[in-house]
């Protein structure tokens, strides 16, 4: 008899696991195999992320939780974890289009933003009176009922409840979204961010605006032009979302915090 089927029965007959040591081994090697796939999905594939604030309302609000595509528009530095500097340029890069939900890292503060692209390279972009043009050619902007947007104010760490116009815009190649004004402008269209200059996009760039014009920091504000090396992915579907104000963790909130109705949602 071999020397290790001698230790087997010999573990056997004093009543020791004979392969406890191997199960743990097992269970760690499926541990670090699972951890190993989910990266690899987190970078090749969908990586979530959370909604924190409302400059893309009412497409997106704030406390959704969405997935966003990372092969859509290719690979590139700010496609994989941290970041690294040595990556330049995309690999099997590809512009997004007009009218695109995309996450990108904000080319002056590093954060991740959200926004719809609303400009590509070489593009004209101006908005007139609140009216969106691309290329001389306007969007065209129809008028609903307004909007009743409910949100969580950081100031005063309370919700908030504030009126909102609301249209449904055309862009000219036929995307058609959601989008709210400012009712407190007087008259309407009237900020600064309604009336602008020609912006004129330059090569490997874009240009982004938020959903929720008038309460957006976008390409029109401080925002400028984002390079296209500085997309992440085009957020695709919602997965799950809470009330403003919660958080993920707080699972004995669920009952009154979950938003069911805007589960595993498209993004338009």
């Amino acid at each position: 008899m071999k020397n290790r089927d001698i230790d087997l029965v010999k573990s056997a007959a004093v009543g020791l696991p004979v392969r406890k040591q191997e199960s743990v081994g097992e269970v760690i090697r499926t541990v670090i195999y699972a951890l190993i796939i989910a990266l690899v999905i987190r970078t090749l594939a969908f990586e979530p992320f959370n909604i924190p604030s409302g400059s893309m309302t009412p497409t997106l609000l704030t406390g959704d939780y969405v997935f966003v595509s990372k092969f859509s528009y290719g690979y590139g530095r700010y496609s994989l974890p941290w970041s690294p500097d040595f990556l330049r340029g995309r690999i099997l890069g590809s512009l997004p289009k007009r009218g695109d939900v995309a996450v990108f890292v904000n080319p002056h503060t590093g954060e991740d933003y959200i926004k719809r692209i609303v400009g590509l390279p070489g593009d004209k972009i101006q908005v007139s009176h609140g009216i969106l043009t691309i290329n001389g050619e306007a969007s065209k902007r129809e008028r609903v009922d307004d909007y009743l947007v409910h949100d969580w104010s950081e100031n005063y760490n309370r919700p908030e409840e504030e009126l909102r116009y609301h249209y449904i815009e055309t862009m000219p190649n036929g995307v058609k979204h959601d989008i709210l004004g400012d009712v407190t402008s007087e008259p309407e269209d009237s900020l600064p961010q309604d009336d602008t200059g020609v912006f004129e996009v330059p090569a490997d760039h874009f240009f982004a605006m938020g959903d929720n014009r008038d309460n957006s920091s976008d390409s029109r504000l401080g925002l400028g032009y984002v390079p296209v090396e500085n997309l992440v992915g085009r957020a695709d579907r919602r997965f799950i979302s809470l009330e403003a104000g919660s958080h993920l963790w707080e699972v004995w909130r669920w009952p009154w915090s979950l938003r069911i109705s805007r589960f595993f949602g498209a993004i338009h």
